[in-house]
């Protein structure tokens, strides 16, 4: 068998038509390159499936190029496309990505941040990590560079990228009032959550507009299982929700199965239901859910700018940086006839 050719820096000069220099200059930190030139480079690259040689960029830098991100789970399909994009930015740019997965608990703070040193990073990516509070402390103390993804603190000086939860929640509470829904229930995301505590809050105040109080607000940590008995026991009772506010799109689909398939309810005649994220899922015909879009490219970029200028230009935290969420109407929730015609992204 013979052994693969090996994708060299002078392969990618002569496709992107630029010297070797130059593209040894698009993939060192600092130098000086024309826009022009570093598109071309980086396109051909990316054609050939160059990757510079890291280790050599090591020892001349003293930095590993690597980006450690933390992750608690994936079942959220959120998270796959997210750290998909991630990965890519972050190679785009010379780094390559190790993930590593921890539970939700404090104890494993210092197992993590052994973890993230012994590998040398040179920044970190904290994404659905409840532990995130106490993480910060200990990366300030060691002086790592890092972002907090989808994840917010009290603190608004953390660096980190997120929608505009409180915003997003506020649409969602005036859209199913507007709708002409009374008995707007709220499952939840996680009150630990900043993110949660934020959409449940802006959904609060989007009801009060409308002299609403929500029916029922149940938090069911983003976890399916508990969307799927949060439900249950909201129909039990005599004076059922005729319309739900679900923390993210992951909890969302296994309440729309739950009212069609367990209950035998109709949506939106019977029930309407709002997400959070709207992940690809959303969009398919048997869900056609009604959702805040998050919008993770764009979250994902912003990322990818902020921790790399702390790493790599040595700039100074921005604190909290928030992008914007809007509506998508599909199918699950009903229409109001006032709603703003742009408001919504359909």
């Amino acid at each position: 068998m013979m052994a693969e050719t090996r994708i060299t820096a002078a392969d990618v000069a002569r496709r992107a038509g630029v010297s070797q220099p130059t593209v040894s200059r698009v993939f060192t930190d600092g130098s000086s390159v024309s826009p022009d030139k570093v598109k071309r480079v980086r396109d051909a690259a990316r054609e050939l499936g160059y990757r510079p040689n890291t280790l050599a960029r090591s020892l001349n830098t003293g930095r590993s190029f690597t980006i450690g991100i933390v992750l608690a789970y994936m079942k959220n399909p959120f998270y796959p496309e997210a750290l998909q994009k991630l990965s890519e930015r972050f190679s785009e740019r010379g780094y390559h990505v190790i993930v590593f997965f921890a539970a939700n608990l404090a104890t494993e703070v210092d197992s993590v941040v052994d973890d993230l040193v012994a590998h040398q990073v040179d920044g970190i990516i904290l994404a659905s990590v409840s532990m995130s509070n106490q993480l910060t402390t200990r990366l300030q103390d060691l002086d790592i560079p890092f972002v907090l993804f989808n994840r917010g603190q009290e603190d608004n000086s953390i660096p980190s990228v997120t929608a505009t939860n409180l915003e997003g929640g506020r649409i969602a509470g005036r859209f199913l009032a507007a709708g002409g829904h009374k008995r707007i229930a709220h499952i939840a995301g996680w009150k630990k959550s900043l993110n949660g505590r934020d959409r449940q809050q802006g959904f609060i105040e989007g009801l009060n507009e409308y002299g609403l109080e929500p029916y029922q607000i149940i938090d069911s940590h983003y976890r399916r299982r508990m969307a799927i008995n949060a439900t249950h026991e909201l129909f039990r009772q005599s004076d059922v929700p005729d319309a739900i506010f679900v923390g993210n799109d992951h909890m969302a689909f296994a309440v729309l199965e739950t009212l069609q398939c367990d209950l035998g309810l109709r949506i939106p005649e019977d029930v309407s239901v709002v997400g959070f994220d709207d992940v690809k899922m959303a969009a398919w015909k048997i869900y056609n859910l009604t959702t805040l879009r998050q919008p993770v490219s764009r979250m994902v970029n912003e990322t990818v700018s902020m921790l790399l200028g702390m790493i790599e230009d040595g700039a100074v935290p921005t604190g909290r940086l928030e992008v914007e969420s809007r509506l998508v109407i599909r199918g699950s929730a009903r229409i109001p006839e006032t709603w703003p015609s742009d408001n919504p992204i359909k």
